[in-house]
């Protein structure tokens, strides 16, 4: 499937967020623990095959073992998962005590179902690529009130105080000893959440728990992929209906277009370059997208300019290509050097950035990385989709803050005034346009066919 305009990305967001208001009853009506179309059961209905025993802990860790000494970790989980846990009659029951139930697979961007039955006083939650987590418990437990649990249950718990999907946004809990059902879309660190088929969190940014004592500069964004786990304190919980369906780049890219974007006008028409100025001859439309010519390159930008705003688009980056994002571009001039900045547009992974032996080896800084305020600041590398499909971003100016989120991940937040010149890969003098203030914004062609398409602009405050 293929998103090109808002119209379609709209229209596949509401008849997919349709799916909330009659999916309760799809589950009800099939056989417990049989995945509808297009799922797998995490929980077979039958034994505890595909899991494994962690507490909380940063994912990222453990991912990053060796092979040898991971399965070591997770055989060695199994006694400890076979003392808590078991299956009667196509149930998942922990007795409230032990490590947490981690699949051993590990999971992207994914629309994950979980039914779940809890006894009073129950306290529960599931973890989302290893990070806590959306809340469950008992919300007529007084004890819990100040906690919360009044507020009732699939909230992002561990969020901090005050930020959207802390708290849910209406209380859905079934009374206690019945069955509930969450339903959980996860795009990047985008995280919705429905309970018993009603809205409780609506497309909120999941916070990186295990980065929170960091300072704000240094706090990554959640991990890539990471497991499903299933979390108890203190009480029997059972578990049962544990789908998971994992969303395509296409379908995830749909989902991050369409949520929030009101407000947001199109500057290419998707058929030529009625509107845009500078290297008009350097570039071309094709397939629906604004594609730099081969060995061609340049500035090419909007004919109309920006203070501060909002622009949101997808690319698709060639092998090894090399763009960016002019920003506050004056109209003539350097594109990088006279913009306000560029934003690096860059396949980063490519081995010509990154591998000595590479014949075109370019020592890759990380300032130069996709994403990042080029050659100031850098960004979290590791969030570009592979080569060849198409990414979503936001990037957002204001003043002299950059915000570049991608595929539903921040991965670069700054404040170049706050940022020492003396950390910069070139002297100050050299970023003429640093203290532009307006202007138009464009693309940094450096020779490769990189496509830009559904580009889309918000002004913010009363810029021009």
């Amino acid at each position: 499937m293929k998103i090109r305009t808002v119209v379609g990305a709209a229209a596949f967001l509401s008849a997919f967020w349709t799916v909330a208001v009659w999916g309760d009853s799809r589950l009800a009506a099939a056989e417990h623990n049989v995945p509808p179309e297009g799922f797998v059961a995490l929980f077979n209905g039958q034994n505890l095959d595909g899991w494994w025993g962690a507490k909380t802990e940063d994912p990222r860790v453990y991912m990053a073992l060796p092979p040898a000494e991971l399965a070591e970790k997770k055989a060695a989980s199994l006694e400890d998962i076979r003392q808590h846990w078991r299956v009667e009659k196509g149930e998942l029951i922990n007795d409230g005590t032990g490590l947490y139930l981690t699949t051993d697979k590990c999971y992207g961007d994914f629309e994950l179902w979980a039914s779940y039955r809890m006894v009073p006083g129950s306290d529960s939650g599931i973890y989302l690529r290893g990070i806590p987590q959306v809340s469950i418990w008992d919300a007529t437990d007084e004890t819990k009130f100040k906690h919360g649990a009044d507020k009732g249950s699939g909230g992002l718990w561990n969020n901090p105080a005050g930020t959207p999907g802390k708290d849910p946004l209406v209380k859905a809990d079934n009374p206690i000893g019945e069955w509930d059902t969450l339903r959980m879309v996860i795009t990047g660190e985008r995280v919705s959440v429905w309970l018993n088929g009603q809205l409780v969190v609506d497309h909120a940014r999941l916070h990186n728990y295990f980065d929170r004592s960091k300072p704000e500069g240094e706090r990554g964004p959640l991990p890539k992929i990471g497991p499903i786990q299933l979390q108890t304190h203190g009480r029997e919980m059972r578990f049962r209906d544990v789908f998971l369906r994992e969303l395509s780049g296409d379908e995830a890219n749909a989902i991050l277009a369409a949520k929030g974007d009101e407000g947001f006008v199109p500057v290419f028409n998707g058929r030529d370059l009625s509107g845009w100025a500078g290297a008009v001859d350097d570039y071309m439309v094709e397939d629906g997208a604004i594609t730099c010519k081969p060995g061609k390159g340049g500035t090419l930008f909007t004919q109309d300019q920006y203070e501060d705003f909002v622009v949101r688009l997808e690319f698709k980056l060639p092998p090894g290509g090399n763009s960016g994002l002019a920003i506050r571009y004056p109209g003539e001039g350097h594109g990088t050097w006279n913009s306000f900045c560029e934003l690096q547009v860059l396949d980063d992974g490519h081995p010509k950035y990154n591998d000595p032996n590479d014949p075109k080896f370019y020592d890759l800084k990380p300032q130069q990385a996709h994403g990042s305020f080029y050659a100031c600041v850098a960004s979290h590398r590791g969030y570009l989709r592979p080569t060849g499909q198409w990414n979503f971003q936001e990037s957002t100016i204001v003043g002299t803050t950059a915000k570049v989120e991608l595929n539903g991940f921040v991965i670069l937040e700054t404040d170049i005034s706050k940022v020492d010149p003396a950390t910069f890969m070139y002297p100050l003098e050299r970023f003429t346009g640093r203290n532009n203030t307006k202007g138009h914004f464009g693309f940094n062609g450096h020779t490769d066919p990189v496509q830009f398409r559904a580009i889309r602009i918000r002004k913010c405050g009363g810029g021009s």
